[in-house]
């Protein structure tokens, strides 16, 4: 592991590895029907082009793995999980007992992830006297709904972190996984409350992601850009904006960032990207960890938790 001070200028970041590509097309080939939902969108784009829009976005906004396979454990012993209700889903917020008094550390998994993921982080920030909160965002694990969209959890972390701030429990620190973190970031730009921000392995350029979804299920560029056009409509914000180098400069808490250099979902690169953006950001080096292994891994977790205390 290395620390290292952001680079003075940003710089261009890097296409898409071919492990990214290969990571990618192996998590959704592995879902049952996947095949014949590229086959049917190929023959959509031929022949109803618009429908294909359509059906490319809606899978491109539904978490995957599902939800039910995607829960995790049940809450254990000093856990309860709340559920908010939140646009057209739910939130589930999963509480860890602890001093009234505690600071709050708010946490986020990545897309398709779950509360589990997070428990590791939690359980090393409340042993330093932090009170951890996990949200799971909609269509995930067991908050309410079927779809979700990079823009809604940036939205329902400011949410979350306005409601605990009216209820005299503001977020001290937000600690955030894979597209989580690009959310977490893009709402901290926007200036959410808090003290602290740690970003693990970020992504960092959301219309680099529509590139390589529609490369996973042989979308064409007309209907990859129809459909990233649907979608900015649908949430009223266009995805550049929601870049490294755009929300980079606007964050101004102290920051660290967390990536693996062999992460084989979101590049190395990424996460450069974001330490070189923010100013004064600390980026953490890891090697051999990849994508998740870094949420449970005993010296990242002794790192995020003394940087979010």
């Amino acid at each position: 592991m290395d620390i290292k001070p952001p680079l003075a200028a940003l710089p261009q970041l890097p296409a898409a590895p071919r492990s990214t590509l290969a990571s990618t097309t192996a998590l959704y080939r592995s879902l049952p029907g996947v095949g014949l939902v590229r086959i049917g969108l190929g023959l959509a784009q031929r022949c109803w082009p618009a429908l294909a829009v359509r059906a490319a976005g809606r899978l491109f906004l539904t978490p995957l793995p599902p939800k039910w396979l995607q829960r995790g454990a049940q809450a254990g012993q000093g856990w309860r999980i709340d559920s908010w209700p939140f646009e057209d889903a739910s939130l589930a917020v999963h509480g860890r007992w602890g001093p009234d008094n505690a600071s709050v550390v708010l946490l986020v998994h990545g897309w398709g992830g779950h509360a589990g993921q997070m428990r590791p982080l939690a359980e090393a920030l409340a042993a330093r006297g932090l009170r951890p909160l996990i949200v799971e965002m909609p269509g995930h694990g067991h908050s309410g709904g079927i779809r979700s969209s990079l823009p809604q959890f940036a939205r329902a972390i400011d949410y979350v972190s306005s409601r605990l701030a009216q209820q005299g429990e503001p977020v001290r620190a937000l600690v955030a996984h894979s597209l989580g973190a690009t959310a977490a970031a893009y709402a901290a730009s926007r200036g959410l409350g808090i003290a602290r921000l740690v970003l693990l392995a970020p992504a960092a350029s959301p219309p680099a992601f529509t590139r390589l979804f529609a490369q996973v299920f042989g979308l064409s560029e007309r209907t990859r850009a129809a459909m990233q056009a649907r979608i900015e409509a649908r949430e009223a914000m266009l995805m550049p904006l929601c870049e490294a180098a755009a929300v980079g400069a606007r964050i101004g808490v102290a920051t660290l960032v967390v990536h693996d250099r062999h992460d084989a979902m979101n590049p190395f690169g990424d996460g450069q990207a974001y330490a070189d953006a923010v100013p004064g950001a600390q980026l953490l080096a890891t090697e051999g960890l990849g994508h998740r292994k870094i949420l449970k891994d005993a010296r990242v977790l002794d790192a995020v938790a003394g940087f979010a205390k």
